[in-house]
C-alpha cells in the first residue's frame, strides 16, 4: 500500500508540473501575439474628390492632425492574426473644420475596416478616407 501512495503522489506532482507548464506556455504565447497585433501608427489614404488626388497620411495613434479641412485622429489600430487574408481595423475620429456650428460633432467616429470600407462608410461631400495599414 505504501508504494501505491508514493506512485500516486509522483503522478500528481508530474501532472501539476505539466499543468503549470501548459498554463505558462499559453499565457506567454498570448502576450507575444497581443504585441504583434496592435500597432502604434495608422496609414490612411485620403481622396480629394474635387481634384482627384490621393494622399497617404501617416498618423501616430492618439495624435490629432489636420489635413486640409479635416481634423483626423486615430485612437487605436489592430492587425489580424491571419496572414493569408489580413484584416486591419482602426478606431478613427474625423471632424470637418469648415462647419463652425458643430465643433463637438464628428463627421466620422468609429471603427474602420480595410477589407470592407462599406461596413462603416466615411460619408463626406469632398473627401473619401480608406484605411491602408497599421504598424
Amino acid at each position: 500500500m505504501v508504494l501505491k501512495k508514493d506512485i500516486l503522489a509522483g503522478k500528481s506532482k508530474k501532472n501539476l508540473f505539466l499543468f503549470s507548464f501548459l498554463v505558462y506556455f499559453f499565457l506567454f504565447n498570448s502576450s507575444i501575439s497581443q504585441d504583434n497585433k496592435e500597432g502604434a501608427f495608422t496609414d490612411l489614404k485620403i481622396l480629394d474628390k474635387i481634384s482627384s488626388k490621393n494622399t497617404l497620411v501617416k498618423l501616430k495613434n492618439g495624435e490629432l492632425i489636420t489635413f486640409k479641412d479635416l481634423s483626423i485622429r486615430s485612437l487605436k489600430c489592430k492587425n489580424s492574426e491571419f496572414d493569408d487574408n489580413p484584416e486591419i481595423t482602426a478606431y478613427i475620429q474625423v471632424k470637418d473644420l469648415t462647419d463652425n456650428n458643430n465643433d463637438e460633432v464628428f463627421v466620422f467616429n468609429g471603427w474602420m475596416f480595410s477589407s470592407s470600407p462599406s461596413i462603416t462608410p466615411f460619408d463626406h461631400p469632398v473627401y473619401d478616407v480608406w484605411l491602408v495599414n497599421c504598424y
